[in-house]
């Protein structure tokens, strides 16, 4: 597909996301349908869950123009993002590797006390609270109000709204803007997207990281599928956006976070930053599988059905034999699994999380309990089904004692594995 074929997604097609591609506009094709679902972060009090839940589709399909896969506006992202229960410091791993990113760009762009760096659904601080320890004046935008505060807690500054256009342009300049994990959740791409250019200095530079659709596909990464998920990227549908609206990449880190994510380098067109061989390498590996026409995506509903089957097969066998499971994790990605799978307390007695505002609350639509994660050593199960399999390392170093009375880790994902 050359860039003369392509339409440019600023002149006829603003707010068309029911009828056709959220970023050009084009006719889109069934992928892989999840059925229904509630809003996978709505966890629900005790008092609740005797109350309806509102379950939306969750239909994933692909333009046949650009090849952007996506999902509908079912929700707003008020009513996602105003109050989340998401928070990224408690898992030492991604905290880590906000670190050690700040600790290279730092290096690599040369920035101090001189610079201005703006990150775009900045969380809880996470990553900004380094770049203060380095000297580097910050600024957070972070639509929920509930994660922004713990941000200021950590003397990170925040403002509480959507990024936009408009807001960019009430912003100072920036020499970096930073989006990790922001453009899957964003409606209005393109408004987003021409808010980074506005917001940018010309010599600025933006990094973006998202989960790679490559990775997602082949690795049957079907979870990483929900409402708050609007958009999933290749690199070529990535770079075809950020061109439409004057923003270059001009390299590419490929990272472990989220089963394989990419992290995108950008700068103003005009720009004189030279275009690493690695952008090359990545649209090859892409175009082989398939990702630049249909055909790449459709074995991708029966792939993710097997491993369904798979896994509930194994679930079956082990409550036959009287084995008690339970979840570690109650992630997003987890309860688009447990809903999708059909997994409530017939097969998990609880679910442990490290995060406090989960405790006490139930599971959106499978209503599963969640606990500290010490409930897991009161009450020795036999398997520990690990739902945020992207931190498995992590989590099963962390809790190698229920190999003490002979427990096991089940990973779900690419598909149902056991780890002693």
């Amino acid at each position: 597909m050359k860039d003369s074929e392509f339409t440019d997604p600023r002149a006829d097609h603003q707010g068309g996301a029911a009828t056709g591609c959220r970023f050009c506009g084009g006719h889109l094709v069934d992928v892989v349908d999840l059925g229904m679902s509630p809003l996978c972060e709505s966890f629900l009090a005790a008092s609740q869950l005797n109350c309806g839940e509102t379950f939306y589709p969750l239909k994933v399909r692909v333009c046949e123009h650009c090849f952007l896969m996506q999902l509908e506006e079912y929700v707003s992202p008020d009513a996602i993002f105003t109050e989340y229960a998401y928070f990224s410091s408690f898992s030492d791993a991604y905290i880590g590797h906000a670190r050690d990113y700040v600790d290279t760009i730092v290096r690599r762009l040369e920035l101090g006390g001189h610079s201005h760096v703006v990150e775009l659904a900045s969380n809880d601080g996470y990553l900004l609270q380094h770049f203060v320890k380095h000297g580097v004046p910050v600024l957070g935008v972070e639509p929920a109000a509930n994660v922004a505060k713990s941000a200021v807690a950590k003397g990170v500054p925040t403002q509480v709204e959507f990024f936009t256009t408009e807001s960019a342009g009430r912003m100072d300049k920036a020499d970096l803007v930073i989006g990790n994990n922001v453009l899957a959740q964003v409606p209005d791409l393109n408004d987003f997207v021409e808010g980074i250019r506005v917001l940018l200095k010309p010599s600025g530079v933006a990094t973006i990281e998202f989960p790679h659709l490559l990775k997602l596909i082949k690795e049957n990464q079907y979870d990483t599928i929900y409402h708050e998920h609007f958009s999933y990227f290749s690199l070529d549908t990535a770079q075809r956006i950020f061109a439409a609206h004057g923003l270059r990449v001009f390299d590419v880190d490929e990272i472990w976070t989220h089963g394989g994510s990419l992290r995108l380098y950008l700068c103003p067109e005009a720009a004189p930053r030279v275009v690493a061989p690695i952008i090359r390498d990545i649209l090859a590996r892409e175009a082989e599988a398939g990702l630049d026409r249909l055909h790449g995506f459709s074995q991708f509903a029966e792939q993710v059905m097997q491993a369904k089957w798979n896994l509930v097969d194994f679930l079956i066998r082990a409550k036959w034999y009287g084995k008690s499971i339970v979840a570690y994790g109650a992630p997003g990605k987890g309860n688009t699994l447990l809903n999708f799978c059909g997994i409530r307390t017939d097969f998990l007695d609880y679910a442990v999380d490290r995060n406090p505002y989960k405790h006490g609350k139930f599971t959106p639509g499978t209503h599963i309990p969640i606990f500290p994660p010490d409930k897991i050593r009161e009450t020795k199960p036999d398997y520990v089904l690990i739902l945020p399999w992207n931190l498995k390392h992590e989590i099963m170093d962390s809790h190698a004692y229920i190999r003490d009375w002979g427990g096991q880790f089940i990973v779900p994902i690419p598909d149902v594995a056991l780890f002693p």
